[in-house]
């Protein structure tokens, strides 16, 4: 149930009914139209544009359309009143039953209670993290983690097929460095001195690695020349970083479908395939380019290189798809990898980029739409950097790490579920602050905890319900008489929960999980003011001494909090909890 959508289907009868009528011209277009609450809660429950973006068309005035159109509402059964407002709002009263029908909806659906078929079975390929396999996922790895595995399970929710997969990026140079750095940790498991040079990776973490190489090969690459060894080491410690990625990412709840190697398309013809296809449409050429902006002509080498024509697709500039050497450069497997996600049968491509990777946005849209005929659109979500407070200061380097803080370090810091729910307190291409003291708070600035309380509250509520023989099922509490339900602090609950189902429609159309948390604060908050209101006011408490039924049909609205509550921490990849400890 989406009383928002049920409202639009209302005023859009209404206009074509008054088209009927000859106080509309025929064939005017209702794309526009939106029913939504007006930005102030004073001015009423919902508010329409209708009057505003058909004027134009129609050739009559906004007002005009306005009070013919508020005519026709009033004589509905859900509209207690229908006001125009400035040039020509419309702003809607809903009697009180509507929002009874949601509540009921809520306990009756239970989770599946704002579910969507949205995405109409679509499928959609969501890339996130995609980490080098050279070292522990850092902190900013840990907000790309979160985002996408949040953006893939509200995708889901809206009715998407969804596949959740990392890339690894195991064909370039720096896994020679891993190489390299493993085996000065093999030679130093064999008691050996080493010294770690500029380029190398010095953290802790691969001591390990070093001695189950040891283990596993014993003294057989010992002082031997690198051709001997770079390539067994090389894959070796590929694998050991990504069972370290793997367990990373396990312990903040994020499980992927796919693990797709980069490597993979080396070799096997995937890179020529992919390229050849372009070439067949007259995107490959071979041409000199353009100086890069701020470098002055003297101070470039014109060359001849080959070039993806990536101009034709919306690109700056058109880009080099292999080196003067005849090496590929890194965007012609990129390529090759998008090509096969469009191979696979999606309908919708996501890549979650770090921030770092904006310059980058423009060529793979471009590559995309080259190699689907504009078929698959690619959607490339940024996000900012996050920073590390403690103690009112930066939180310290990861000693294991060598470099960074890692994952692990904030995890095992405040637990997944508090990581999770606060790498989403921002949107995505806005930077955060994540500061240890406050979200370990328990207090109404510390939006996990909030939301959190909220749910336990409730479930303690029900225990104690239970404890007085009263029935607080679902089925029991959808039936009770929810119309007792008229005080104001009570309908401000029931408004925000029927928002659920058109805010879960609007982040999943424009790939913002960021929005549910949001929404989850501001239920917590209705919630916590009528339950705060219940001490001066005992009408309100949810549990009414020796009155089973009217007990039962305060709690049915808590209960439906929990409900909307624990699908949108669903969502987020965060477990709601039924007490605070």
């Amino acid at each position: 149930m989406n009383p928002f959508s049920d409202i639009r289907d209302l005023v859009t009868g209404a206009l074509s009914a008054i088209t009927a009528e000859g106080h509309l011209p025929a064939g005017l277009d209702y794309a526009n139209v939106t029913v939504e609450p007006p930005r102030d809660p004073a001015h009423g429950d919902m508010a329409t544009n209708a009057a505003m973006v058909l004027a134009k068309p129609a050739g009559l005035k906004p007002r005009d359309i306005a009070e013919t159109l508020a005519g026709k509402l009033r004589a509905d059964d859900r509209i207690a009143s229908a006001e125009v407002a400035g040039p020509g709002f419309l702003n809607l009263r809903l009697a009180p039953g509507v929002w009874h029908e949601v509540l009921r909806a809520a306990l009756t659906e239970g989770n599946d209670f704002g579910r969507s078929a949205m995405g109409h079975g679509m499928r959609v390929n969501v890339e996130y993290v995609s980490a080098n396999p050279t070292g522990p996922l850092h902190v900013g790895h840990t907000r790309g983690a979160v985002f996408g595995d949040a953006l893939a399970s509200l995708l889901d929710y809206v009715g998407y097929e969804v596949t959740r997969e990392y890339y690894i990026n195991d064909g370039g140079a720096q896994v020679d460095v891993l190489a390299r750095s493993v085996y000065l940790r093999y030679l130093e498991a064999h008691g050996q001195a080493v010294a770690f040079e500029d380029g190398t990776y010095p953290g802790d973490y691969l001591i390990a690695v070093g001695k189950a190489l040891r283990d596993e090969v014993g003294a057989a690459y010992v002082d031997q020349p690198e051709a001997v060894w770079l390539a067994e080491v090389r894959a070796f410690a590929t694998e050991a970083m990504m069972e370290l990625i793997r367990a990373d990412l396990e312990a903040l709840g994020v499980r992927m479908d796919v693990f797709y190697s980069e490597k993979s398309l080396y070799g096997t013809g995937r890179i020529e395939e992919a390229l050849g296809f372009l070439k067949d449409k007259g995107l490959i050429y071979e041409g000199v380019l353009e100086p890069p902006k701020g470098k002055a002509p003297e101070d470039w080498e014109p060359r001849e290189q080959t070039l993806f024509r990536s101009t034709v697709h919306g690109d700056d500039v058109d880009r080099p798809i292999a080196k003067s050497d005849g090496s590929w450069t890194y965007f012609a497997p990129d390529i090759a990898y998008h090509y096969d996600k469009i191979a696979r049968g999606y309908d919708v491509l996501i890549d979650v980029f770090g921030a770092d990777h904006g310059g980058y946005v423009k060529r793979m849209k471009a590559a995309v739409s080259a190699l689907s005929d504009g078929r698959v659109p690619l959607e490339i979500k940024l996000c900012q950097l996050v920073k590390l407070w403690k103690n009112g200061e930066p939180f310290k380097m990861s000693k294991r790490a060598g470099t960074f803080v890692t994952m692990r370090d904030v995890v095992d810091q405040v637990g997944a579920d508090v990581t999770r729910f606060v790498m989403l307190t921002r949107k995505n291409d806005a930077p955060l602050d994540f500061d240890f003291d406050k979200v370990m708070e328990q207090s109404k600035d510390n939006p996990v905890f909030y939301v959190q309380y909220a749910h336990a509250r409730v479930c303690s509520v029900l225990r104690k319900a239970r404890m007085a023989d009263i029935d607080v099922d679902d089925a029991a509490l959808a039936t009770s008489d929810h119309s007792i339900l008229t005080h104001e602090a009570e309908l401000a609950v029931l408004r925000k929960l029927a928002e659920w189902p058109r805010l879960v429609e609007i982040a999943g159309r424009t790939n913002e999980p960021h929005r549910l948390a949001f929404y989850l604060y501001d239920l917590a908050s209705e919630l916590h003011a009528l339950w705060n209101r219940g001490h001066d006011e005992p009408a309100l408490r949810f549990l009414q001494e020796d009155d089973a039924d009217t007990s039962r049909a305060k709690i049915a609205l808590a209960r439906a909090v929990t409900v909307v509550i624990s699908a949108g921490l669903g969502i987020l990849g965060v477990t709601p909890v039924e007490e605070m400890r």
